[in-house]
């Protein structure tokens, strides 16, 4: 059997052989460079169990003859449709969930923002880096959150990452859930702090995390977040806030994929299931997503913003938000609430999709359809072989391939916008269907790929 029509529909005796042959490899780091006329040469920089695993992941695509779906230029805007190297796609990893990122508005205000600021602020803006724009913006995250105050930070996951580090220390512990994304971990790493996962969703294994850990340390942060960019489900926050309560701890929520897309009027998880915001001590939220920009923020009291904003290493010897892209945050959030129907058309989307996958018989996992809904396909092999037949087909679906989830896990994700129509959903999952059909009906020789791998 040619390479050329294999596929990666393995059984789950031949995906376990092929990891642990791959784990192996990675177990055994690159050898040491060979020495030189000047003495011994110099190890590359970085970890090198992260250099081999690329290496055989890029060896495993060439093999297979598998183009990389990663790092491909967009040609323009990137809405429900998009053209990469000049072919229209249709396109579903994008988090422009409102449709707001390109809206004649958006551009408008951040071009305005450049002819009086300019692009930059040139400065932190401890020193001389303010501008109107970013307490305008700032005040409107805060309204939009229910809280006192509200401080903006230059990236997403520097955010998380500065705030948590800067919140808690030594001493105290970071309790979160086992799927939070890598800026929180990269948070409580920085803090000093123990850390102490929860099992996914699960209130019960919170409450047993805290009852262990709470006598110990001084403070306890517990960090969830409003809607899970993996699978596209939501944490029970009225439990969560009630237990975190009967522990004395803090929380912190963070409302990345939440913001425009959970509750009627795009407030996040709180409007969803109908709780006062002031259950939650500190809400996290980014930019980049629905408000059409780049960068993270922190909304909270008085107290906790101002010290962020007065101490918080990622915040005082950064850059401020430049000036364009505060003022496109600004208008989309404008925009967002003065048009509710782009919620309204963004769930409706959601939803079908979910309704039309489950039918044609697609495991969508835990997704309540809301924004993201994954395709778990069990097999990064077999995801990342029926996300290339897709591209060739004129679908734009990115795969999630392991280590990012469980092996078991893999899958394709799907971004839903308010700018896709009924059509297009159906088509993309009659696609995904015939793609996960043809790759199925052929089987990977593992041994000539095993071989080949080294």
């Amino acid at each position: 059997m040619s390479l050329r029509s294999t596929a990666f529909g393995l059984s789950q005796e031949a995906k376990s052989q092929l990891l642990e042959r791959l784990a192996n490899r990675r177990s055994t780091p690159s050898a040491t460079p060979a020495a030189t006329a000047n003495g011994p040469a110099r190890p590359p920089l970085g970890d090198p169990r992260v250099r081999d695993e690329l290496r055989q992941v890029r060896k495993s695509g060439e093999i297979l003859q598998i183009e990389n779906p990663f790092f491909r230029p967009h040609d323009g805007i990137a809405g429900a449709e998009t053209r990469i190297d000049g072919r229209p796609l249709l396109n579903l990893v994008s988090y422009n969930y409102l449709g707001l990122n390109g809206d004649p508005r958006v551009s408008a205000a951040a071009k305005d923002a450049i002819d009086q600021y300019g692009t930059s602020v040139s400065a932190s803006r401890l020193v001389s880096g303010e501008r109107p724009l970013h307490r305008a913006l700032e005040s409107a995250l805060a309204a939009l959150h229910g809280t006192e105050d509200c401080v903006a930070m230059v990236s997403g996951h520097a955010t998380n990452v500065t705030t948590i580090g800067h919140l808690v220390g030594p001493g105290d512990a970071i309790v979160h859930d086992t799927l939070s994304h890598n800026s929180t971990v990269q948070g409580a790493i920085l803090s000093g702090a123990q850390r102490k996962p929860f099992l996914h969703n699960d209130v019960a294994d919170l409450q047993r995390v805290l009852r262990a850990v709470r006598s110990r340390v001084k403070r306890v942060l517990v960090v969830i977040e409003g809607h899970y960019s993996m699978d596209g489900d939501v944490p029970e926050l009225p439990a969560i806030i009630d237990v975190v309560r009967q522990h004395d701890a803090y929380l912190m929520v963070d409302e990345a994929h939440s913001v425009g897309v959970l509750g009627r009027s795009g407030r996040g998880v709180a409007e969803h299931f109908g709780v006062p915001p002031s259950g939650v001590d500190v809400w996290m939220g980014t930019l980049s997503k629905t408000l059409s920009g780049c960068g993270g923020y922190i909304a909270a009291s008085h107290d906790i913003v101002d010290y962020l904003r007065c101490s918080a290493p990622g915040f005082v010897y950064s850059v401020g938000l430049s000036p364009p892209v505060a003022a496109a945050a600004l208008e989309s959030l404008r925009l967002m609430q003065q048009e509710p129907w782009r919620i309204e058309r963004l769930n409706a989307a959601a939803r079908l999709f979910m309704e039309e996958a489950r039918a044609a018989g697609l495991d969508t996992g835990s997704s309540i359809g809301a924004a993201i809904v994954p395709v778990i396909l069990g097999s990064s092999i077999r995801a990342a072989r029926v996300a290339d037949h897709l591209f060739r087909q004129g679908v734009n679906v990115q795969p999630i391939l392991y280590p990012a989830v469980p092996e078991r896990s893999a899958r394709l994700r799907f971004f839903l916008s308010a700018l896709h129509t009924p059509d297009q959903i159906r088509t993309a999952v009659q696609k995904t269907t015939q793609a996960i059909a043809a790759v199925d009906r052929t089987k990977t020789d593992l041994v000539k790929l095993a071989a080949l791998l080294g």
